[in-house]
């Protein structure tokens, strides 16, 4: 795939993969990094950097000039307020799109990573949510990248558009699934409920990007919105039996957590996020998203329409992942 990429979320955990395997695509890769981004590791990516804000059109303009696709990545998954989560994952959905049409009409493609979260959890672990069910997030941040979603549709009449929605991302970077591994590792795991009933569909970041560059590439993906997941839904359980064998320990003591705990607690985390100023971790937020039991969605329209299947194995996967960690000194 011979093109010219401008990636946004480029220094990002899935955006770093994402430039790597567009380079061993042989495209020239571009990305667009904040101000206040890390300007040192966008430089060990090695491609060509534009600095700029979103919401400036002579920094769009500059970065978007003689591009063949644009992937935009970049967003927010923490804020204090509805206001933050709308400047960082709605606002520049809109003014990139904007200057796509002023700046090259021509674009091939312009591939929008959303979030399952934009969707909302399932009803059932199986088949999980589809592209055409009722949209029903449950967080400020779902509920921003639903509108960021909205927005762009919007344009899809005059821009080659296509959506995609990721379920949790895991994999060598990442920083979320860590915090879950170090527990196990001084055996215990932290469970909303018992860590069995809940399930979740899981991608690894591998396969992630190979789904972006199939749904940006694919003839009839204009237009289309696309889950890019696993096959089945995971319980937290089984993911930690997987993991116990590659950290090697025999054992492991589950400490499940009530769901009103979670909330009692976020409530806390979050009420003390607002004073210093700073989004917590756990807030009543991300809370609302943990306390549900099936964040699971449906693979079956990305086999059909995009030849698309997420190959690598849980076992595979989580093992590659600890590897990574304990080479990196982070487990």
């Amino acid at each position: 795939m011979k093109a010219t990429v401008l990636v946004t979320g480029a220094t990002g955990f899935i955006g770093s993969v994402l430039v790597s395997y567009l380079k061993e695509q042989a495209c020239n890769v571009r990305i667009f990094l904040r101000p206040e981004s890390d300007r040192e590791k966008a430089a060990r990516l090695g491609v060509d950097v534009v600095t700029g804000r979103y919401d400036n059109p002579a920094d769009l303009r500059h970065a978007l000039q003689g591009v063949d696709m644009v992937i935009h990545l970049a967003g927010v998954t923490k804020s204090l307020d509805e206001k933050g989560f709308y400047e960082g994952n709605v606002m520049p959905v809109e003014e990139m799109l904007k200057t796509v049409v002023e700046t090259c009409p021509g674009l091939r493609r312009f591939v929008l990573v959303s979030s399952l979260a934009a969707a909302g959890p399932a009803r059932s672990a199986s088949p999980g949510v589809k592209e055409h069910d009722m949209p029903l997030p449950v967080s400020a941040y779902g509920r921003s990248k639903l509108e960021a979603e909205q927005v762009a549709l919007r344009w899809k009449d005059r821009v080659a558009l296509t959506i995609v929605r990721p379920p949790a991302v895991y994999g060598p970077g990442d920083k979320d699934v860590l915090q879950f591994f170090s527990a196990l590792k001084k055996r215990v795991m932290l469970a909303a409920g018992d860590g069995r009933s809940q399930r979740f569909s899981l991608i690894y970041v591998d396969d992630l990007v190979k789904g972006i560059v199939l749904a940006a590439t694919a003839p009839d993906a204009c237009g289309e919105t696309y889950f890019l997941t696993s096959s089945r839904g995971y319980s937290w359980a089984e993911v930690a039996r997987v993991a116990q064998k590659a950290l090697g320990i025999g054992w492991h003591v589950t400490l499940p957590l009530p769901k009103p705990v979670i909330r009692a607690v976020a409530a806390v985390s979050g009420a003390a996020g607002r004073i210093t100023g700073r989004p917590s971790l756990l807030n009543p937020d991300k809370a609302e998203e943990m306390v549900q039991d099936f964040w699971v969605c449906s693979p079956l329209k990305a086999q059909r329409e995009l030849g698309f299947s997420a190959d690598t194995t849980l076992q595979d996967g989580v093992k590659a992942t600890i590897e990574w960690y304990r080479k990196e000194g982070w487990l």
